[in-house]
């Protein structure tokens, strides 16, 4: 009489909604993470490669280092440049940050 009678209450369990909806801004950080940090990240990559496969001799470009300097030989993965009278270098075609417009040496 001082106890009462306990019975048995359906599962409480979240529904596939509720579910979503928890996981909603989860799901929205990463994708502006996506088109903010790594969609652009990949292009810049993509634009690297190609200026690198695309170096040539008589190229312009700017190394890693700052040093400014005319292409002369391209190897596998080695570059030589010229950057002044009879003064050659060899770098890594990874070394080679920016490519330069024809004639910008010449005008410094």
């Amino acid at each position: 009489m001082f106890i009462s009678n306990a019975y048995a209450q359906a599962a409480v369990g979240g529904d596939l909604q509720s579910n979503l909806t928890s996981f909603l801004p989860i799901i929205l950080m990463f994708v502006v993470l996506y088109f903010l940090m790594i969609r652009p990240q990949m292009k810049r990559q993509k634009e690297q490669k190609a200026m690198m496969d695309a170096l040539a001799k008589g190229d312009e470009v700017i190394t890693a280092g700052g040093v400014l300097g005319k292409v002369t030989k391209v190897v596998d993965g080695y570059v030589t440049l010229e950057v002044s009278d009879n003064t050659t270098i060899i770098v890594q075609k990874s070394a080679v940050s920016t490519l330069l417009p024809k004639g910008t040496i010449k005008a410094l």
